[in-house]
């Protein structure tokens, strides 16, 4: 290793916010480092600040401008914040895409729905087996986690190892996939660990984490003693929680249905790769509708309140012919996400009015955590005795809390929130740069920037309203007939009369451009200002509002 020669890492996403995982290493001299990058992935908007779009992700742009040296990107699971958004980036990124079977159909998807190469994405095989890329050798080592044949990334470089833990938790029977194996992550431990980068969800849950195993009894039990229809949702791709359910429901004496796009995809793709291997045949939705209710068990993706999602349509109505009525019980076997309490509180109280009974995660009967509890950190620590330690996949107070952990047991921890560039070369590791960083939206079939204004453009008119003003003006700039106003997102009745705005407003800026000078009337931007200025100052004095206005004006000429 020359004296030039250096490791780095920086999270462009993930890291001092839970979603979005994207992160860098790079090694070699700072003007020559080689990089490969850890998972893609994606958050989901929410209306409050992000109205309209689809999906977020991190800003690739710091690695794009590189793209030229970036020999890899390995992708450590199949869950949306992490692999979600590969598809959309790949064509900023064109580097061989590395991850193990199931992940790797899922993310062939990924990149089949955005149109780009799925011949792209590379199946590896799990720990001994390394993929080596430029001056990295990297192996996917099984982990448990809420999702079939997760992994954690070992890394070898020149400068020493790092254990990328990705998303885990301890689980010696997660049902599907690899269990928790401490004496493998204490084997690949052994010669050193130079760094940890690990998990920082559930720090502050501080007592041991809970195997997926522990659910299958009381799941079943209860769905024996429901006189009515049950529908269970959970995320999508915890296809073990999926099974548990399926089996209970089968056990109980029922038809299995299965409503989803989503839930379809991940039973499809885990049957493909023989990991599902015992998942009750299905009935169809509208079939399902013509059986007793005390028969039937309904999976329905939409765990977090999605508004499009099967458990929301199932709150507004009914899915195809399917209808839940009073008798029936709806099971949120899943957690609710920070962020998304509204959304799914709607969904209970939609479920609410229709007699459905709820049964939520409370107590811990019906979900168990796919991350690392405070205890299993610990563990983790244990196992591996790094030199230093990155926590990742968290907001800044678990990053915080998970430092102060490390440093507790003798580790030397560094806090990187998404930007910080940590150099792991030597005796302590150091802050070399800051990198901006930021956001990204998938805006129908388009990308656009966060700071692009279209986001912003709309939440100022869905806050403020809208008004848009049409002028007629002809070649003299003599006005042809009355302004006419469309007011959008106002209160537009006034003192029992409909449309009273409009016309308070078409009457007053009318007055206002009769009267202007003829000069000001054929400078088009001087007619759009004052348009604009009276609209915004009548509409305050009318409704308390200042709406944003579009001003439209046509010249016509003989």
């Amino acid at each position: 290793m020359s004296k030039t020669d250096s490791l780095v890492y920086v999270a462009l996403g993930g890291a001092g916010e839970i979603g979005m995982n994207m992160y860098l290493y790079g090694y070699g001299p700072e003007n020559k480092r080689r990089w490969i990058m850890a998972d893609a992935g994606v958050a989901f908007p929410d209306m409050d600040s992000s109205p309209g779009v689809d999906l977020i992700t991190a800003d690739p742009a710091f690695i794009a401008e590189r793209a030229h040296a970036l020999d890899a990107i390995f992708i450590t699971h199949a869950h949306e914040d992490h692999v979600g958004a590969i598809g959309r980036l790949y064509p900023q990124l064109d580097a061989p895409v590395y991850a193990r079977e199931f992940t790797a159909e899922i993310a062939r998807g990924k990149m089949e729905e955005a149109g780009q190469p799925t011949e792209a994405v590379k199946t590896v095989g799990a720990w001994p087996e390394q993929v080596e890329v430029g001056p990295f050798k990297v192996g996917f080592l099984p982990i448990s986690h809420s999702v079939p044949e997760s992994s954690a990334l070992v890394i070898d470089t020149p400068a020493g190892r790092v254990f990328h833990t990705g998303d885990f938790k301890v689980d010696p029977d997660p049902q599907i996939g690899e269990p928790f194996d401490p004496d493998l992550i204490r084997e690949v431990s052994k010669d050193g660990v130079l760094a940890l980068v690990c998990d920082s969800t559930n720090v502050f849950s501080r007592h041991a984490g809970r195997s997926e195993a522990e659910l299958v009894g009381p799941i079943t039990e209860m769905l024996r003693s429901q006189p009515g229809m049950v529908v269970a949702t959970t995320f999508a791709s915890n296809v073990a929680r999926l099974r548990t359910l399926a089996l209970a429901g089968q056990a109980a004496g029922r038809s299995i249905v299965v409503i989803g796009r989503a839930m379809h995809r991940m039973i499809s793709t885990a049957r493909k790769v023989g990991l599902l291997t015992d998942f009750p045949d299905m009935v169809d939705v509208n079939d399902a509708a013509n059986l007793p209710a005390e028969n039937v068990m309904v999976l329905a993706s939409g765990s977090q309140g999605e508004r499009r999602a099967a458990s929301a349509q199932l709150a507004r109505g009914g899915y195809g012919k399917l209808e839940m009525k009073e008798g029936d019980t709806f099971l949120f076997s899943s957690k609710t996400i920070p962020g998304n309490e509204v959304a799914v509180a709607y969904i209970e109280n939609q479920l609410a009015m229709l007699g459905v009974d709820i049964v939520d995660h409370d107590g811990g009967l019906y979900h168990v955590s796919g991350h690392a509890n405070r205890p299993d950190l610990e563990t983790m620590h244990d196992l591996v005795k790094p030199q230093f330690l990155i926590p990742m996949h968290g907001e800044y107070r678990h990053l915080r809390e998970h430092a102060k952990l490390g440093a507790s047991k003798g580790i030397t921890p560094v806090i990187a929130p998404n930007g910080t560039m940590v150099e792991l070369t030597g005796n302590e590791p150091k802050v070399v740069d800051m990198i901006e960083t930021g956001r990204r939206y998938v805006d129908g079939s388009v990308m656009i920037g966060a700071m692009d204004g279209i986001v912003r453009d709309r939440l100022r008119m869905a806050m403020r309203g809208i008004l848009v003003v049409n002028v007629v003006l002809d070649e003299k700039s003599d006005l042809l007939g009355d302004v006419w106003v469309e007011a959008k997102g106002l209160f537009t009745d006034m003192d029992g009369q409909e449309g009273a705005l409009q016309t308070q407003l078409e009457e007053g800026l009318t007055k206002e451009l009769t009267e202007a000078k003829r000069k000001l009337r054929a400078d088009d931007e001087a007619v759009e200002k004052l348009m604009k200025q009276a609209a915004s100052n009548r509409a305050n004095r009318l409704i308390g509002k200042k709406p944003d206005t579009i001003v439209m004006i046509n010249r016509v000429e003989d």
